[in-house]
């Protein structure tokens, strides 16, 4: 895990909450036209066997997208979390939605360099947020714990955009390992390309 990388999800969970970005759907325009012709991604599936570690030092946040579905009028995400800190980290519970930012957005490219300049900018593309989790997110992953489930939402996805799975905030129920942050908003290091 680099500095930059470190960087970005310390600051990213600032820049989610509270403020509205462009979409990356904005980017998707017909240059002949001139006019916003974006099109919806067909249904489609992907086995992705994702997993992405946030370590510091023996301690590691493991960040999973076993698969991802668009589907009609909607898209799904089978998602994984482990815990393997030794501090307890909150994630769902419902008394602080504000916080809940798991979905995915949708970027011009699958490059890294685009998350991080995005970021960088406070630019980052719209949260589409899933509005379903199944089994219901635990309110505390504790030490060693893992969850995992699958979350969904309604509404298109752009055809040709590239997704991104964003899982958080994870808050430190008290003093976090030394290293991490208190809190997380994880954003895929993987993209997956939306089929036209």
């Amino acid at each position: 895990m680099s500095r930059t990388t470190t960087l970005i999800l310390v600051a990213l969970g600032a820049a989610l909450v509270g403020f509205v970005f462009s979409s990356a759907a904005d980017r998707f325009r017909d240059e002949d036209s001139g006019e916003g012709a974006s099109v919806a991604a067909r249904p489609q599936a992907a086995e992705l066997g994702w997993r992405e570690r946030f370590r510091a030092g023996n301690h590691a946040l493991v960040f999973g997208v076993e698969r991802f579905e668009v589907v009609p009028g909607g898209w799904r995400a089978e998602i994984s979390i482990a815990n393997e800190t030794t501090t307890a980290f909150g994630v769902g519970d419902p008394r602080a939605t504000l916080d809940r930012q798991f979905g995915v957005m949708l970027f011009a490219t699958g490059k890294r360099d685009e998350l991080e300049r995005l970021n960088a900018r406070g630019a980052l593309p719209t949260l589409r947020a899933a509005t379903a989790f199944e089994p219901p997110l635990p309110k505390i992953l504790e030490p060693g714990e893992e969850w995992s489930g699958t979350i969904s939402a309604p509404g298109a996805l752009v055809a040709g955009s590239w997704v991104r799975v964003v899982f958080g905030a994870l808050v430190a129920v008290g003093k976090p390992p030394e290293g991490l942050p208190a809190r997380v908003v994880w954003i895929s290091d993987h993209a997956y390309e939306l089929a036209t």
